[in-house]
């Protein structure tokens, strides 16, 4: 099979992989191009009889040299950091390959902000033995630990992550429920159906990198998070539009100024209520939504 063919049959897996561990779009593209390249380096000298396995090792070790230098860039990191949002359209196809890929329960908002809290080396392990179903055997070659290693840092990180969310499976048709309800309210100002729709402890997460309008610190509370949502669409650009589109396999909302995007809504459902909302409006994160 010739690099091409290769590049066509394992870059939706190889970025999904990348996505997963590190959280935005545009450093698992560059991963995934990296790879490609290496790979197409090593000509026929080297003979090698499992290429997905062998692309899939080349890639870890990329995105695990990643997270270690990234690691401090994120502790300075100007406010919350989210990770970078994946918006999907209906306009894209059903029979679009990296569909299934990205519309999963363990690449929503929270479950990856969540995945921020482990070592880079707990997050491959993790995401191989989870999202893959990789034998240990093969997790320990890929990050170049013993097999009864990568069994503890599993068991470890099991019991780490808060089980509500790693467990948590997405029930689309209630979360876009619940956006609507909140959607109709805000818009005909029913202040007392958005106070029933957000938890009295409602956290929001406002992603601006220091390069667009938003708190350095998460609001909590529903009266001061709605608020700030009032205070957000108050100053909007006239001009401005709401599309509704899933955003990381949930239901969320995209903000338009003219044809630009200018932030993403989504967030994390407690039963009936919204328990955390995150929006993203660092243009950086944005720039390759529309593409």
């Amino acid at each position: 099979m010739d690099t091409q063919d290769l590049y066509t049959e394992y870059r939706p897996l190889l970025f999904s992989l990348a996505y997963r561990l590190l959280g935005t779009v545009m450093d698992a593209e560059d991963m995934v191009q990296e790879t490609f390249v290496a790979y197409a380096g090593l000509g026929e000298a080297q003979e090698i009889h499992n290429q997905r396995a062998y692309l899939c090792k080349m890639l870890t070790n990329r995105c695990l040299d990643f997270l270690r230098s990234a690691k401090h860039r994120r502790e300075v990191y100007v406010g919350p950091w989210l990770p970078e949002p994946v918006v999907w359209r209906e306009d894209r196809g059903d029979h679009d390959p990296m569909r299934e890929l990205l519309c999963r329960d363990d690449l929503t908002m929270a479950y990856l902000l969540m995945m921020e809290t482990l070592t880079p080396t707990e997050r491959a392990v993790f995401v191989l033995r989870e999202a893959y179903q990789y034998e240990y055997a093969e997790i320990a070659n890929l990050v170049g630990k013993s097999e009864t290693n990568c069994r503890k840092i599993h068991s470890r990180v099991k019991q780490k992550l808060h089980p509500e969310v790693a467990d948590r499976h997405v029930e689309y048709a209630k979360d876009q429920a619940v956006l609507n309800r909140f959607v109709t309210a805000f818009t005909t100002g029913d202040t007392g159906t958005l106070m029933e729709l957000l938890s009295d402890d409602v956290t929001l997460l406002s992603d601006g990198g220091g390069k667009a309008v938003a708190a350095i610190h998460p609001i909590v509370s529903s009266a001061r998070v709605l608020v700030f949502l009032q205070g957000i669409v108050r100053n909007a650009p006239s001009g401005s539009a709401i599309d509704p589109v899933t955003i990381n396999g949930q239901p969320g909302l995209l903000f338009k100024a003219g044809d630009e995007v200018v932030g993403t809504f989504s967030f994390d459902r407690e039963g009936e209520r919204i328990g955390r909302i995150f929006m993203v409006r660092n243009p950086d994160k944005l720039a390759r939504i529309g593409s």
